[in-house]
């Protein structure tokens, strides 16, 4: 499904979810995927890395305090959505959050960046931050309006489609 801005608005307002640092993995990490709970999606995701002290963005000035972009895995155990609304045992898995291996610092457009998915060599899907059902700085002012994001801090901005299904 593509959420192409503009003209096509989310049908809700943003909404975020707050991952442990401690699912957190080097990118060539072996993720352990937990059994017996389902489908487990791997989801890839443009992800922000902040450069200095956040809170209260606007889309004005919210892009002054990004150091650069990497990527994410979001890996997600889908079925568990149905049971778990705040989706903590959805996303809290041991390595669930593969980031990296670098800091892009020259990305110009954020909303113009192609994401591919390969699970095992093989390229299960392709997209990019331009079908996010919300722009990256639109992310960034929601998120700071209800915390202070830190120098370090990572805000993972969604899987505009690119997820791919494996079953553990």
């Amino acid at each position: 499904m593509s959420h192409n801005r503009p003209g096509n608005k989310h049908p809700l307002p943003v909404q975020a979810w707050h991952k442990s640092v401690h699912t957190l993995a080097n990118p060539e990490d072996n993720v352990k995927l937990t059994q017996d709970v389902g489908v487990v999606h791997v989801e890839g995701e443009l992800a922000v890395v902040m450069r200095k002290r956040a809170t209260g963005l606007t889309a004005e000035d919210a892009t002054d305090h990004v150091l650069g972009y990497t990527v994410a895995n979001d890996v997600t155990n889908a079925d568990q959505g149905l049971i778990d609304e705040k989706l903590f045992q959805a996303k809290a898995g041991i390595n669930y959050t593969p980031l990296g291996p670098w800091i892009e610092t020259e990305i110009k457009d954020p909303e113009k960046v192609s994401i591919t998915v390969n699970v095992n060599g093989h390229v299960r899907a392709e997209s990019g931050s331009f079908n996010l059902p919300t722009s990256v700085v639109d992310c960034l002012v929601y998120v700071t309006r209800w915390t202070t994001l830190e120098p370090g801090d990572i805000v993972m901005t969604g899987a505009p489609g690119t997820f791919a299904a494996v079953i553990p």
